[in-house]
Formats: structure tokens, C-alpha cells, sequence
């Protein structure tokens, strides 16, 4: 009998060694990274060294770097304000570290000067989801919900809210919900009821760069519906981080007060500064044909599902609000992940660079974004690369 048969014969033959979950993601890492075709290539990808060889290559395209550095606020912080509060036609802005502190610090300085510290939010708010309901846990603010419709709340929600509020927290778009937006029509309905109820609006607008092809008009249209709105530098113009929150000069005076106190005035943030602005000047350009393309997309992908035999698909919203929507099919999320980066792995072509999340028994969900290496896939490419990607899942 030969050693490998006596190894069988006794069970001590090598079995396949089984990847730990910090194995499996950085094989997916290295998959993602190695693709040559994606439809994005986010930042937090990159390696250090790359990140820096971007940001000193366009640096002095956007600032005069013979200035001094920052120091406490002053300097390129002041410049990023001033150009901020400038497209979103506010009084002032006040740059923040990260949003969530400069949200907390919004809503409670309005929950100061309106005498209520409710704030009537979707469920499915940022606050809610992902910060750990940073509200009610770190400021005090009591939430209520004015619809749980995987939407933003119409206007007779907002007016028929069976209690009094503060202010209207409004997420734009809803990300949750698919990177949703209302009609214009709406969101001017949902702000005057708001009103009606003696409440001020305040928008999340994380992702508001990115609204003004859904809506129809320009940035400092849609930001003068609300009293105040936070921006983020990173999700859709490539910063490094860094976040503002704009409105009236007052309120703008108050936050930098409360950013002072919750932890946020830092000696120096010229790098997220500088990052910042050249995410204004080189991103926010691009962004109305971003989205443009990513109705294309949608369309192929929707499509290519339909021609693949996948029992069920589907892209959400049909038509994407912004350059970013959502897409759902009918197996486990692992084995969607896996699939995706096995795709990567063996033809460099990455269609879906996110792990898939579940959305019920044998269903789950991803995030698609289409960037500017996006606008290079024709709705063919799109096609060929659903095919692929479904030939790897099981049948």
C-alpha cells in the first residue's frame, strides 16, 4: 500500500486548512486592490504612501503652500469654511473633525435656543444606525420618528407628529434606504410643515454634493430649505475626513464654542484641509456625471440579471437618486462576497468591491458607487461582468 493510501486508510491524510476571518479579509483586500476594473476605487484602499502622493501632487493646484499651518482653526481651516459656506449659500461654516460631533453639536445648540430637545428623525438616520444613538446617549435629545417606510417622511407625517419637536433631522439622501431622495416638490412640502410646527430643519447632507442632478437645482437652493446643514468632506469628494456644519453666524459661533469643549479644536488639520479642498475642486465638478453614468449602470446590471436567469434581482432605486444605489439577489451574503472576489481575484474586473449584507433568509444587499473609473464601463462592459459574476454562484 502506498503512503498516501495507508494515510487515507488511517485519516491522517492533509486536509485543506481552513481560512481564519482575518485570513478571508485580506484576501478580499488583495482581490479588491489588484482589480484593474472597478466601477470605484475608494480612497481607504489606498496604502499610505499612495494617499500622500495624491494629496502633495494636487495640493498646489487649491492652496498656496508657502502660508503658514494651522493652528487651532485659523489659516486653510478658515479658507475651506469660507468656500464652504459660500456654495451652500449659509452665513458661515465651522469645519468639524467628524460629522457625527459636528451633528451633535448642531442639534444640540438648536435644542437651546428652541427650548425642546426632541428632534423627529427617520429610524434609519446615520445617528440612529451607525453612531450608536449618539443623540439621546451623548446629548440628551430625546428622538422621535415620523415614519418607519423605508423613505424620508412625507409632509402629513411631519405635520401630524402627535407630539411638539424641535427640529427636523432630514438625511439627504437616505443612504439606508437605498441612497433615496424625495421629489423636490416633497422636501419643500416636508420643510414648510416642519415650520408649521415652530421646528427648524436641519439637513445631514453627508452625501447633499452629489443631489443637485435628482433635485434639479444647485447646492445653495436646496441647503437654504433648512436652518442649518452638515457636509462631509470624504464619502463622495475623496477626503481624508474632516466634516461642516453651516447656517447662521450665530449658531456657527456657538458650535465652534461646543467643538472647543466636545474635543474638537486640534492643534493642526491642514491635511484634511488641504484634502478637502481639493475634493471641491476636482470631485464636486464630476459628481452630476457620475450620476448620470450610474443610471446607465443600473440599467446594465438590471439587465444582465434578467439575461444571467437569476430567479430574482433587484436595483434599487431602478433609476438611482445619486451615483450610488443598491442592488439585491437571492442568496446568502457570504456566498455573494465570495463570489465578488472571486471574480476579482481571476479576471481583475471587480463589479462588486463591498461585502454583501444579509437582508433576510436566503436574501442580501450591496452598495454600489460609480466613480470616476466607472465612466470608462460601457452598459456592455456592465452586462459582461453581471454574467460573470453570476456564473459563479451556485445554481
Amino acid at each position: 500500500m502506498s503512503d498516501t493510501a495507508e494515510q487515507a486508510a488511517d485519516g491522517s491524510a492533509e486536509q485543506p486548512v481552513e481560512e481564519t476571518a482575518e485570513q478571508r479579509r485580506e484576501r478580499r483586500r488583495m482581490a479588491w486592490r489588484g482589480a484593474r476594473r472597478v466601477l470605484w476605487r475608494p480612497s481607504f484602499r489606498s496604502t499610505v504612501g499612495e494617499r500622500l502622493a495624491r494629496l502633495t501632487d494636487a495640493a498646489p493646484d487649491v492652496y498656496d503652500l508657502d502660508q503658514p499651518v494651522d493652528m487651532y482653526g485659523n489659516g486653510i481651516v478658515e479658507t475651506l469654511e469660507e468656500r464652504v459656506a459660500g456654495l451652500l449659500g449659509k452665513d458661515a461654516a465651522a469645519f468639524f473633525p467628524s460629522g457625527t460631533m459636528a451633528q451633535q453639536v448642531a442639534l444640540r445648540c438648536w435644542a437651546g435656543r428652541t427650548g425642546n430637545t426632541t428632534v423627529a428623525m427617520h429610524p434609519l438616520s446615520h445617528p440612529e444606525m451607525h453612531e450608536r444613538h449618539s443623540f439621546s446617549t451623548v446629548s440628551g435629545l430625546r428622538i422621535v420618528h415620523p415614519t418607519r417606510e423605508p423613505r424620508l417622511p412625507s409632509a402629513d407625517e411631519v405635520h401630524d407628529l402627535a407630539e411638539p419637536f424641535g427640529a427636523l433631522f432630514v438625511e439627504l439622501p437616505l443612504r439606508e434606504a437605498g441612497f433615496v431622495l424625495p421629489s423636490w416638490e416633497e422636501l419643500v412640502a416636508v420643510t414648510d410643515a416642519a415650520r408649521e410646527r415652530d421646528a427648524v430643519v436641519h439637513i445631514d447632507g453627508a452625501r447633499l454634493w452629489e443631489c443637485t442632478t435628482h433635485f434639479g437645482r444647485p447646492l445653495d437652493e436646496i441647503a437654504d430649505l433648512a436652518d442649518s446643514v452638515y457636509v462631509s468632506f470624504y464619502k463622495s469628494l475623496d477626503g481624508i475626513g474632516g466634516a461642516a456644519l453651516a447656517g447662521p453666524k450665530t449658531l456657527v459661533d456657538e458650535a465652534k464654542a461646543w467643538r472647543h469643549r466636545y474635543g474638537g479644536q486640534i492643534l493642526q488639520q491642514f491635511p484634511t484641509a488641504l484634502s478637502a479642498l481639493i475634493g471641491l475642486d476636482k470631485e464636486l465638478p464630476r459628481l452630476p456625471e457620475y450620476v448620470d453614468h450610474a443610471r446607465v449602470v443600473a440599467a446594465a446590471m438590471r439587465e444582465g440579471f434578467a439575461g444571467a436567469g437569476v430567479p430574482w434581482a433587484r436595483v434599487h432605486p431602478e433609476e438611482p437618486h445619486t451615483h450610488q444605489f443598491q442592488v439585491w439577489l437571492p442568496y446568502e451574503a457570504d456566498v455573494l462576497t465570495d463570489a465578488g472576489m472571486r471574480q476579482a481575484e481571476e479576471t481583475k474586473t471587480s463589479l462588486f468591491p463591498q461585502i454583501w449584507d444579509r437582508g433576510g433568509p436566503g436574501l442580501a444587499f450591496t452598495e454600489v458607487t460609480v466613480g470616476a473609473p466607472g465612466l470608462e464601463w460601457t452598459a456592455q462592459d456592465v452586462r459582461a461582468a453581471v454574467t460573470d459574476f453570476v456564473a459563479r454562484l451556485p445554481h
